[in-house]
């Protein structure tokens, strides 16, 4: 009898020590905020990120829009959220805007916890159909030819499209308007319109368009080709020696979120990630890569970026604003 009682007793126990050996789970939705429009790349990765990781955790991912400011009322909003594991942010320019912008209302560094990256992707450089050119180098001369005529379309101060055309042309030696928009979203719109003329945009915002031909890519900022572009010639192959740029998705919660809660949503999006790598690399160009499966990590990622975005610009004469 005592067996049996204890054999019933450990039944119904079983659901409760799965759970505990499973670790922290949401028991409510869990938000992630998107610091820029719909449309731009980190709402586009963020969607596709979040389908799968809430699958995994069993409860809805609800994305929530905040722009404005080149992402930084977003991220503020993230930095100042409770520390419970309900709020999460997906920023692309959480190491970019340091670099930019002379006083932040949050420390980057100081007010996060990592828990994954999404993945990684260079800039592009396109232009409206209607410029007259076909190529980068065609593209180089007609700026120099025509100083002050164009512009071109940032998703917001300290944004990675607004640093990667900051140095396009101070590399290139050439000048264009610059023109900020609330995301990257927007800033593909009036690339499409013709508003802007060029810009240097993620490949996962400007994917769609070039391959419908919307926008017309000259390059892909990187060193090499991308598998998802494989006709878009690298900054190298297109005679931009030094253009290159690239961005990263991290996926980061409040400073002050327990460890095991941490754990456990980076657990959970890190699977996401490699179900969904397949899709992302095919609508975004986004690839995942691996080491960096914790905290520490994720976040010397952010580190090193921030360091690195901004020795590039000092050496290109930018300040930050």
């Amino acid at each position: 009898m005592t067996t049996r009682r204890a054999a019933l007793a450990l039944a119904l126990a079983a659901p409760a020590i799965a759970q505990a050996q499973a670790g922290w789970r949401p028991t409510r939705a869990v938000r992630l905020i998107v610091p820029a429009a719909p449309g731009g790349s980190n709402d586009i990765v963020g969607r596709i990120v979040a389908e799968a990781a809430s699958q995994i955790l069993g409860q809805p991912i609800i994305i929530d829009n905040r722009a404005g400011a080149g992402s930084v009322i977003g991220s503020e909003a993230a930095a100042r959220a409770p520390a419970d594991g309900y709020t999460l942010l997906i920023n692309s320019s959480l190491a970019t805007v340091p670099a930019m912008v002379a006083r932040m209302p949050y420390n980057t560094l100081t007010d996060f916890e990592g828990v994954a990256v999404a993945g990684f992707s260079p800039h592009l450089l396109v232009v409206n159909p209607r410029v007259e050119a076909r190529s980068a180098q065609e593209f180089v001369a007609l700026l120099r030819a025509s100083p002050g005529r164009f512009n071109y379309a940032s998703a917001g101060l300290g944004s990675g499209p607004h640093i990667g055309g900051l140095l396009f042309m101070s590399l290139m030696n050439v000048q264009a308007e610059t023109v900020h928009y609330r995301g990257g979203g927007p800033g593909i719109a009036a690339l499409v319109s013709g508003e802007a003329h060029f810009g240097t945009p993620t490949m996962a915002s400007a994917i769609g368009q070039v391959r419908g031909g919307a926008l017309r890519a000259l390059a892909v900022l990187s060193g090499q080709r991308s598998p998802a572009l494989p006709d878009v010639p690298n900054a190298t192959e297109a005679g931009l020696p030094g253009v290159v740029h690239e961005e990263f998705f991290p996926i980061v919660a409040p400073k002050g979120t327990p460890p095991e809660v941490v754990a456990a949503l980076g657990a959970a999006f890190r699977q996401a990630i490699q179900q969904s790598s397949a899709r992302l690399n095919e609508l975004t160009g986004v690839a995942p890569r691996a080491g960096f499966e914790t905290n520490a990590q994720v976040m010397a990622l952010v580190r090193e970026g921030i360091e690195t975005y901004t020795r590039i610009l000092r050496a290109a004469g930018v300040q930050p604003e």
